[in-house]
């Protein structure tokens, strides 16, 4: 249990920052979420619709420190490549 003040309100701000992380990344899945569901679908023009609105996301949460730049720039690329591939 915290005993300084400081030390109480960095626990009530780490609680705060939490809860903002946990909903951002839960946005980040629901949007990876519909680029699978219009992959799974066989839908070329709404996978590309879903990846385009899915991109800006997964890049917000990377420069807000939700996810690795890596990360989300991995799964642009590996999601791009699947829609891609529906095409052929």
């Amino acid at each position: 249990m915290a005993n300084t003040t400081s030390a109480k309100k960095a626990t009530r701000k780490i609680a705060a920052r939490t809860e903002v992380n946990k909903s951002r990344r839960s946005r980040v899945r629901g949007f990876i979420r519909k680029v699978e569901e219009a992959i799974a679908s066989g839908d070329q023009a709404l996978a590309q619709a879903a990846l385009k609105a899915a991109q800006p996301e997964l890049m917000r949460a990377a420069t807000k420190g939700v996810l690795h730049a890596n990360t989300a720039s991995r799964k642009v690329s590996r999601l791009a490549s699947r829609v891609k591939a529906l095409s052929a």
